[in-house]
């Protein structure tokens, strides 16, 4: 516990904080991330990435978090508002261009180091930009979260409902079988 990565340098200031609470409080748990997945619906990989700040957690992540560590009420709401203002400032790596954008890709091949002889280096990350006007869709580059709700914390769903028309069939299948008894019943005590 406590043996962290070292946090990337030019990563925001809310997302450090979030993070850094973020371990702490994995740390109070003491679980190993194994035992920590097998408690939440989250795997290893995934709280891996989560604590190492490689990828925002979904919301349900940090509420299962908080659940385990044995947070509750304002504890729990802190961590909500240091998540929402953690996934607002995360950076994004670049999406790929559109299909119709005249850049063209590059042919493919070996990646050349940079002059220098150093190795190239990740992806630079985009800062977000301004928030979209209301009722426009997704920005790019932007998180979006996608409930991820473990089956324990889904709601009861309401069962289908049957067709009327079933029913209707099934009981004309039993008049015909209830009305075939009875005349082979009779045919064979006449005969």
């Amino acid at each position: 516990m406590g043996a962290w990565q070292r946090l990337p340098d030019d990563l925001p200031p809310e997302v450090r904080h979030f993070v850094e609470h973020l371990r702490l409080l994995k740390d109070r748990t003491g679980l190993s991330l194994v035992a920590l997945g097998a408690r939440t619906a989250y795997s290893k990989s995934s709280w891996q990435r989560y604590l190492n700040a490689t990828q925002p957690p979904p919301r349900q992540a940090v509420t299962a978090l908080c659940r385990v560590a044995g947070l509750a009420g304002e504890e729990t709401e802190r961590f909500g508002v240091r998540w929402e203002l953690a996934v607002k400032a995360w950076p994004r790596t670049p999406s790929p261009a559109p299909a119709d954008d005249p850049v063209p890709d590059p042919a493919p091949g070996p990646v050349s180091a940079p002059a220098g002889g150093s190795e190239p280096g990740p992806a630079p990350a985009c800062a977000p930009g301004p928030a979209p006007a209301a009722g426009a869709g997704p920005v790019p580059g932007r998180y979006e979260e996608v409930p991820t709700v473990p089956w324990w914390d889904r709601p009861p769903s309401a069962p289908e409902p049957r067709p009327a028309g079933r029913r209707v069939l099934l009981a004309a299948l039993l008049a015909l079988l209830a009305l075939l008894v009875v005349a082979l019943v009779g045919a064979v005590t006449l005969g």
